[in-house]
């Protein structure tokens, strides 16, 4: 019976979460919530903590104030529903302690991020795309920063083959888009978003975020299990809520400690939140490195090129004012000679990497290619040349040199109780697509989503079960008797709708996260090995890539954040 009723009520989709506030939940929540916010923020004099008392803990405590951490921060500040929040951010880096003074006539920084339009749509007005009762997400407004230093959008990509046999090209025009991505230096995108934060929000009276960022590493973690023999009312103290499990406590390097509702562990691949809460992991080590720089060229960029190459592809990414980025895949003791050799040397390697080395330039179709596939090509219009053709010429070298290992990894779990992951901490994959940041910045802002979710319903941001709560009600609106009695309501039924948030946001970005992970580790693994059957497979696949409208508008559409997966749309 309680099972077939379950089935009855849970939408199909996860999309409704819906409960009669007649009975069970306060509309007063968020009121109540903002002013323990307000409470805490009194009692803040010299920016240190000393819990004696019973000072408030923070909703939300972010370890890692990197890009993805600060995006979260950013989603939750500017969202109606999760504006109130008190929110910690714990990251000893100095550009946070400093924030950097970043002019655009500065040389490139070597470290970037290839931004999708979908994450950019995040960046800009984010409020389409929510589907719920929640009133939206505002306009994070941290683009605007970006706009004002160096960035470079692009339209068009080649991608292409040593051995000659294949390429494909990409147009956004071909799925009636402006850009296919922008490439932002990683210190511009951080800034931006401390920009929003730190500024606007902070000047901004029509908002009560309050946050406050501990220049601190964490050094340990405590979680209790949940007691639920007390029951622990709105007045409990602080420590006593923590001793029953309701509450997180963090220490930190600099003495301080802290208690917060829920624990973010944005601190990348080498998560201590990950560590310490006992996740496990999956992935290994890819025999590979990658060197990275900037590059100059005699004119502007305006198209990312890929090559695969022997040993790895070699990516030329155009970042603005006739400089292009290099992301250079190679053996480790390759790295290594790459990185140490001569100015002119490297350039001559790059150059050559890019042009006739390892194989001649493929031709711009098969003999016979065009005739197989055209049949396939619909109504898409063909508004860029298609033929091949060779990047732009590097003239210097323009920033340092930086290697490092390249790796597979994931979480086995994203979430247990109070404790949630996001971005590198969750996983780390191969740079050849340039989607591993805006996987991240998919975790960042669907876990904003999913605990604005939880708010409009009253739930514990923090819990990874169902509360004791929520599993005696279940119980009761799920027995006939109750739902045949003049008690019940129709929207009763509705409770079982709830799954626990962290446990809602862990299955969806699993499946976001791992389908792109297998994607890009196939690619990898197909493009390491040379021989003669699966180099005629490969430039087939590219060939098809090119030639197949309804497949390359189905690969655009997906490396642009669209979570369609290719011939699946």
């Amino acid at each position: 019976m309680n099972r077939v009723i379950a089935r009855k009520v849970v939408p199909a989709n996860n999309q409704i979460f819906k409960l009669s506030s007649k009975k069970f939940f306060s509309n007063e929540a968020a009121k109540a919530s903002t002013a323990a916010a307000s409470s805490q923020s009194n009692q803040e004099s010299d920016g240190n903590l000393s819990f004696t008392g019973n000072v408030q803990p923070y909703d939300i405590a972010i370890v890692g104030g990197g890009m993805v951490g600060m995006a979260l921060a950013c989603s939750l500040a500017t969202t109606p529903l999760t504006k109130h929040l008190s929110v910690a951010i714990i990251d000893s880096s100095p550009a946070l302690a400093n924030k950097p003074c970043i002019k655009r006539e500065d040389p490139p920084d070597p470290r970037v991020s290839t931004v999708t339009p979908a994450s950019i749509s995040f960046f800009k007005d984010s409020r389409h795309n929510l589907w719920i009762v929640i009133d939206g997400f505002a306009d994070t407004g941290a683009w605007q920063y970006v706009q004002q230093h160096r960035h470079a959008y692009f339209d068009k990509m080649q991608v292409w083959d040593y051995t000659g046999l294949g390429y494909t090209k990409y147009d956004a025009r071909d799925v009636d888009k402006e850009v296919l991505g922008c490439v932002v230096e990683n210190k511009v995108l951080h800034s931006s978003l401390l920009s929003r934060i730190e500024g606007e929000l902070s000047d901004n009276h029509d908002t009560d975020f309050q946050k406050k960022i501990f220049h601190s590493r964490l050094t340990s973690m405590s979680l209790n299990p949940s007691s639920s023999s007390i029951v622990v009312d709105s007045t409990a103290s602080t420590e006593a809520s923590y001793a029953r499990g309701r509450l997180a406590k963090l220490e930190l390097s600099d003495g301080n400690s802290l208690y917060a509702k829920l624990v973010v562990g944005s601190d990348g691949g080498k998560s201590q939140v990950r560590e310490l809460a006992g996740f496990k992991t999956t992935g290994w080590k890819y025999s590979q490195n990658a060197v990275i720089c900037t590059v100059e060229h005699s004119v502007e960029n305006y198209c990312a090129w890929q090559r695969f190459l022997p040993a790895g592809p070699i990516a030329l990414l155009p970042i603005g004012d006739k400089f292009s980025n290099i992301v250079w895949t190679m053996n480790p003791e390759e790295s290594s000679d790459f990185k140490s050799m001569k100015e002119d040397d490297f350039v001559k390697a790059v150059n050559h990497a890019l042009d006739y080395g390892y194989g001649s330039h493929p031709k711009s179709s098969l003999p016979g290619s065009a005739g197989m596939f055209s049949w396939l090509r619909g109504n898409l219009t063909i508004f860029a040349n298609e033929s091949f053709e060779i990047p732009p010429k590097v003239v210097k070298l323009a920033s340092e040199r930086m290697a490092f290992p390249l790796s597979l990894m994931h979480a086995n779990e994203y979430a247990s109780k109070r404790v949630v992951l996001i971005g590198d901490a969750a996983h780390t994959v191969h740079p050849l697509a340039g989607q591993g940041v805006n996987l991240g910045f998919g975790d960042a802002f669907a876990l904003s989503r999913i605990i604005a979710e939880g708010i409009a319903v009253g739930m514990d941001i923090g819990e990874f079960v169902l509360s004791d709560f929520f599993t005696e009600y279940i119980g009761l609106v799920l027995s006939s008797e109750f739902l045949a009695s003049d008690d019940a309501y129709p929207d009763d039924a509705h409770v079982v709708a709830f799954v626990s948030l962290l446990k809602k946001y862990e299955a969806e970005r699993k499946l976001a996260n791992m389908t792109m992970m297998a994607i890009l580790d196939g690619f990898q693994k197909a493009y390491s090995v040379d021989f003669g059957p699966l180099n005629i497979l490969r430039a087939a696949a590219l060939h098809g890539a090119h030639f197949i409208s309804p497949l390359k508008r189905s690969i655009i559409s997906y490396a642009s954040g669209e979570q369609r997966l290719p011939l699946f749309s």
